[in-house]
């Protein structure tokens, strides 16, 4: 998705990335915070569940409003969607300095992508370098 932000890929693309981001970024990433929460790991259980939850949830917006479900939506609604994700990530990236650095880098461009997400529903600068930001935020999880 963030490639199609940054305006590198069409947006011919978006059933394709959305479809991975509802198994693979939604589905998955849920399962690995169930995982975390077994082990005990409550940051890991925490943030995996969370970002697969939000991957499913703008999966299964995106498609129902591309089908006309949400024809009335606009950009305030997802402008809160993404500030209030954004928040959930700053509360995130806090806990993270006491983990470790590459999660704070991480986060910390997570924090940063879902601000720059927010304001970019009002303006097109802005939203292509969020799609940026988002690469080397996805970079640098790897």
């Amino acid at each position: 998705l963030n490639f199609e932000n940054a305006g590198i890929s069409e947006k011919t693309l978006l059933n394709l990335v959305l479809s991975h981001g509802l198994f693979y970024g939604g589905a998955a990433q849920f399962a690995a915070g169930m995982w975390e929460f077994w082990t005990g790991n409550t940051f890991g259980a925490s943030a995996f569940t969370s970002y697969g939850a939000f991957w499913i949830s703008l999966a299964a917006f995106l498609w129902a409003h591309q089908g006309g479900l949400f024809a009335g939506a606009q950009e305030i609604d997802m402008f809160i969607y993404f500030m209030v994700w954004g928040a959930l990530s700053a509360l995130l990236w806090v806990i993270t300095f006491r983990i470790n650095k590459a999660l704070v880098v991480v986060f910390g461009s997570l924090v940063l992508l879902f601000l720059l997400l927010a304001i970019g529903e009002y303006s097109t600068g802005v939203h292509k370098a969020a799609g940026y930001v988002g690469l080397f935020c996805g970079g640098s999880a790897i």
